[in-house]
């Protein structure tokens, strides 16, 4: 027998080595118990594993940097060595950590896990703007930070962390497009916004249904005055400009004017009018005791099995009430070209082109700010930006950038949470 003949069996391992150790998890949180510590707080479980942690890596870098292990005969060499350290306290998401950061003699030791004048660590910052997205004053997230985690970021700080974000919306509003979208999804809401004194401004949003069926952000912009189509054909037109050659499909509301702007942009784009603003419009001239019975008399003209079937039902309905609202029939029959699109495709689809309700996700996001604040103290304020949009998902990296001028398409940055940069001036 030879050792070729010979095979050990190697017992499989079924456990993730990048696990942690749940023996040693366990460990802790008994010797935690046991000497009366706490698991989360100031001088807790957490922020004393925390500064363990930070304080290795330091401990680690300077080794590598300095090419010897500390106490080591090699530093005695007369060359670069260790000299001390100094002592700073660093917010980190489970609260203050006071950390001794190593030094050298010649001052050229650039530490990574802490850098040099770093006073927050990176997740401190998703924290502030999380809580900011979600409408919460600079006050109220100073407030938080000391009652959940014992920190004291002040208000002009957190204004700063907002900030900081500025320049990667402005990114994201000039990020290039896809060249087509099959389903385009515009709508505007009308926020309020400080500009020398409180004013109502539109902001327009526009989604894309991509080619996979994913919805992309195309973008937002603040208007200076009311909605209006001419200022509905500058955005499209950026959007094109962005490299958005076609949309099958736009679906808007019942703007006037905007038809004629989605064709100025795009010729062969079909127009779809939301028919929940057409509803809504709809009983805007009718009295409010007669809304119930409208709304079961136009329902058959919506959910009809094509465009003849839906021309009856109409007439059925303007037989009913033509005559006590007349007016009724002219916004049907102006609107009707923009209303019938959706009618030739299966009810699956038309549950999603039907409306602009893709779009409402912004704008509760929108609403949910402005109750909180009551007004946007800025342009700026009012932009979402969707960041952490995937569960590891933020702004493209410069690498991925480099993908997409190579062609190759980025993936959909609109994938569920989003954050609202939010006025970050207190009230």
């Amino acid at each position: 027998m030879t050792d070729q003949d010979v095979a050990v069996a190697t017992p499989p391992n079924n456990e993730d080595p990048e696990r942690p150790d749940r023996s040693i998890a366990e460990q802790l949180v008994e010797q935690a118990r046991t000497d009366g510590v706490d698991l989360v707080g100031p001088g807790g479980l957490l922020s004393n594993l925390t500064k363990q942690i930070l304080k290795t890596g330091l401990a680690v870098e300077m080794e590598e940097h300095l090419g010897y292990e500390k106490h080591s005969a090699e530093g005695r060499n007369g060359e670069n060595s260790r000299n001390g350290t100094r002592s700073k306290t660093v917010i980190t998401e489970v609260g203050p950590v006071d950390l001794d950061v190593p030094r050298d003699r010649d001052g050229s030791f650039e530490p990574k896990t802490v850098k040099k004048r770093q006073r927050r660590l990176d997740g401190v910052d998703s924290i502030v703007i999380s809580l900011t997205a979600k409408g919460l004053t600079t006050s109220e997230v100073e407030a938080h930070l000391m009652e959940v985690y014992s920190t004291e970021i002040s208000r002009e700080t957190i204004s700063k962390i907002t900030d900081r974000v500025l320049d990667e919306m402005a990114d994201w509003q000039n990020w290039p497009l896809d060249r087509v979208y099959p389903v385009v999804f515009i709508d505007a809401l009308v926020v309020k916004i400080r500009d020398g004194q409180v004013a109502n401004r539109p902001v327009y949003a526009a989604i894309g249904v991509t080619v996979d069926g994913k919805r992309d952000i195309l973008g937002l912009w603040v208007g200076t005055c009311g909605e209006g189509a001419k200022c509905w054909l500058r955005v499209l037109t950026e959007i094109k400009n962005r490299g958005v050659e076609d949309a099958c499909m736009v679906v808007c509301d019942g703007l006037k004017g905007l038809p004629e702007s989605i064709e100025a942009t795009w010729p062969l784009a079909i127009v779809q009018t939301c028919v929940l603003h057409l509803i809504r419009n709809t009983f805007r001239l009718a009295s409010r005791a007669d809304w119930d019975k409208m709304a079961r008399d136009l329902r058959p003209v919506y959910t009809a099995v094509n465009e003849a079937d839906a021309a009856g039902r109409l007439d059925e309905f303007h037989q009913v009430w033509g005559t006590k609202y007349p007016a009724i029939k002219g916004l049907w029959s102006r609107a009707w070209p923009e209303f019938v699109p959706f009618l030739d495709y299966s009810p699956e689809i038309r549950r999603v082109i039907y409306s602009t309700n893709a779009i409402e996700s912004l704008n509760a996001r929108f609403r949910r700010a402005t109750r909180a604040r009551g007004h946007f103290p800025n342009e700026q304020a009012g932009w979402i930006q969707p960041v952490n949009a995937t569960p590891g998902g933020s702004f493209p990296s410069e690498s991925s950038r480099s993908r997409a001028s190579a062609g190759v398409r980025q993936p959909s940055r609109l994938r569920g949470r989003l954050f609202i940069c939010a006025a970050t001036n207190s009230r």
